[in-house]
C-alpha cells in the first residue's frame, strides 16, 4: 500500500507497462494475418485478462480461445496460435499436435508466442521433434504485471522452486530484464541494494544490459531512485508467520492469484464462484486489507448501516426523485452492497476456520493445515 503521508512523492504511473504488454501482443498477433484461434496457457489466462480481454482479442482476428491442456485439440482453424511460458511439457505437446495434423494430412499455420521469452532448450525440441520448419515463434516480453496502484508483480510463481530447489538459473535474466524495463519507463535508478546469491547475479546481468542505455537517460527525471532486491532463501521465516490483517487471511484461506481472488458458494450463497479483484480501486478493500481482523466486522457493520440509510432515502421521494434515484443512484448502491455482503461472508467464513483451530487446539494441541478444496474450507490433522 501507498503511504498516506502528504509529503509521499507521488506515484509513478504503472498502468504504462499494461498499455505496452497489450501494444506488443497484438502487434505480435498481427504477424499471422488472417482469423486463427488462440491456445492460452491456464496460469497466463489470469494475466492475460488483466491486459488484454477477449473482446480487445477479438478485435485482432482472434476467432476461438481454448485453454492449452495435455489433450488432443479440435480446431476448424486453419491458423493457430499458441500463448505459454517456455516450458518443455508444453513446447512437446504442440509439437505433437502439430506432428498429429501433419500425419492427417491436415495443412495448417502455427505460431507458437512465449511468455516472457523463449528459451534454446525450446528451439532444440522443436528441432528434435522435426516440426522447426512448420512453427513460426516469437517472444512477448510481458515482465510485469501491475496488480495496484503501488504493486507490481512478475507472476512467475515457478521462480523459487526452479532457482532454490532445483538450482536453474534460467530466470534470472528474465528478472534482470524486468528491472531494466523499469529502469528505461521509470528511471535512471540511482541506488541499487541486494543480499544474496541470486541478487548478485541478477545485478550483474541488469549492468550488461544497462551499458547501452546509460547514456541515453543520463539527463532523465526517474520516477523510480531506489532498488532493494533480497533473495527468499535470506528470510524463510516471515512468510510462515501467521497473518492477522484482512487481506493476508484472505490469502491464507481463499488464495490470491494475480491480485484477484475467487470465493466460492460457501461465501456467495449460490451455486457459483465469483471472482473479484483486490485493489485501491475497491474503496472498501482499500480501507480494510490492512486493518487487523479483530476490528473488521465493527468496519464493515457500519458500512452495512450506512448503505441501508442511503436505500432509506427512497422513502417519501416523489416521482421525479425517484426516477433520478433509480437512474443515477441504484445501481451503484446494489453493487456495493453486493461487495459488501461478499466481504462479510468471507470474513464469517475465516472466523469460523480459526475459531475451529481455537478451540482444538486449547482442548488438545496439534499441527493443523487449513486449505481451501473445490469450494469447501476444510482442517485437516497432519498425524
Amino acid at each position: 500500500m501507498a503511504s498516506d503521508r502528504l509529503d509521499a512523492p507521488a506515484l509513478p504511473d504503472f498502468t504504462i507497462l499494461k498499455r505496452l504488454a497489450r501494444d506488443q501482443l497484438i502487434y505480435l498477433l498481427e504477424q499471422l494475418p488472417g482469423k486463427k484461434d488462440l491456445f492460452i496457457e491456464p496460469e497466463l489466462m489470469s494475466p492475460l485478462d488483466r491486459i488484454a480481454n477477449v473482446s480487445i482479442l477479438k478485435q485482432h482476428d482472434i476467432d476461438k480461445l481454448y485453454k492449452l491442456e495435455n489433450k488432443p485439440i479440435y480446431s476448424n482453424s486453419e491458423q493457430l496460435c499458441f500463448l505459454i511460458r517456455p516450458r518443455v511439457k508444453h513446447v512437446k505437446h504442440i509439437a505433437n499436435l502439430v506432428n498429429a495434423d501433419k500425419k492427417a494430412g491436415l495443412s495448417k499455420k502455427y505460431k507458437i508466442i512465449f511468455s516472457p521469452q523463449k528459451f534454446y532448450a525450446c528451439d532444440m525440441i522443436l528441432e528434435e521433434e522435426g516440426v522447426f520448419g512448420d512453427v513460426t515463434s516469437d517472444e512477448w516480453p510481458f515482465y510485469l504485471l501491475p496488480l495496484d496502484d503501488d504493486i507490481i508483480s512478475m507472476e512467475l510463481p515457478e521462480f523459487y522452486r526452479d532457482y532454490f530447489l532445483e538450482g536453474e538459473q534460467r530466470w534470472i535474466g528474465t528478472v534482470a530484464r524486468s528491472l531494466n524495463l523499469l529502469n528505461t519507463i521509470f528511471g535512471p535508478m540511482s541506488k541499487v541494494y541486494g543480499i544474496g546469491r541470486c541478487a548478485k547475479m541478477t545485478y550483474e546481468m541488469w549492468k550488461e544490459l544497462l551499458e547501452d542505455e546509460e547514456v541515453v537517460q543520463k539527463e532523465r527525471k526517474p520516477d523510480l531512485g531506489l532498488v532493494f532486491m533480497i533473495d527468499r532463501d535470506v528470510d524463510y521465516i516471515t512468510p510462515m508467520c501467521s497473518q492477522v490483517v484482512y487481506e493476508g487471511l484472505v490469502d491464507d484461506i481463499f488464495r490470491i492469484k494475480c491480485g484477484s481472488v475467487e470465493f466460492g458458494p460457501e461465501v456467495t450463497s449460490s451455486d457459483r464462484s465469483v471472482k473479484i479483484l483486490l485493489n485501491s480501486q475497491d474503496k472498501v478493500f482499500g480501507e480494510i486489507r490492512n486493518e487487523h481482523f479483530s476490528n473488521v466486522f465493527s468496519f464493515l457493520s457500519q458500512k452495512a448501516r450506512n448503505l441501508q440509510s442511503q436505500y432509506d432515502k427512497r422513502r417519501g421521494m416523489d416521482i421525479k426523485q425517484m426516477k433520478t434515484f433509480v437512474s443515477q443512484e441504484l445501481k451503484g448502491l446494489k453493487q456495493e452492497h453486493r461487495m459488501l455482503s461478499l466481504r462479510m461472508e468471507s470474513h464469517a467464513s475465516i472466523f469460523y476456520v480459526y475459531s475451529l483451530l481455537s478451540l482444538y487446539v486449547l482442548r488438545k494441541p496439534g499441527s493443523f493445515s487449513v486449505w481451501r478444496d473445490c469450494g469447501a474450507l476444510r482442517l485437516k490433522r497432519l498425524l
